[in-house]
């Protein structure tokens, strides 16, 4: 069988061993060379629950104005309307993006859109406070 020589020697052994323990579940193709076991599926399982729990206390001593996102964009859209010049000289568009990024980053630190309830990115509240900033601005500035 020629087949054979173009499949990794750790599928094979797999494969071989299913036969041998008459397991019946298998669909070939279906499964990934890197196979977990149950302790790494564990360890994995617990790391991850140690990120989520780390990644909610990041922003637990900053005042509540400057860890929301729909809070921070209200404030650059009085700047923006009370101080157009300034706001304008100091570039905040091209700022918003870096300013913004490790917000968003920790609020997507658990979504995984291979999950069959994901959030759509459109659905998230940090997107629609962009969103809305980014219609108020086009608004103002037309």
């Amino acid at each position: 069988d020629n087949s054979s020589e173009f499949i990794p020697k750790c599928r094979i052994c797999r494969r071989q061993a299913r036969e041998q323990s008459g397991e019946r579940d298998h669909h070939e193709g279906l499964s990934s060379d890197e196979e977990l076991t149950p302790t790494e599926v564990e360890e994995f399982q617990k790391s991850k629950d140690n990120v989520l729990e780390d990644s909610r206390k990041i922003f637990e001593d900053v005042h509540a104005d400057f860890c929301d996102i729909r809070k921070i964009l209200l404030k650059f859209q009085e700047w923006k309307e009370k101080l157009p010049d300034s706001y304008c000289d100091a570039y905040i568009s091209f700022c918003l993006p870096k300013l913004l990024n490790p917000l968003i980053r920790v609020q997507l630190i658990s979504w995984n859109p291979l999950e069959q309830n994901f959030t759509e990115l459109e659905e998230m509240p940090w997107f629609r406070a962009i969103e809305e900033f980014s219609d108020a601005e086009n608004v103002s500035e037309s």
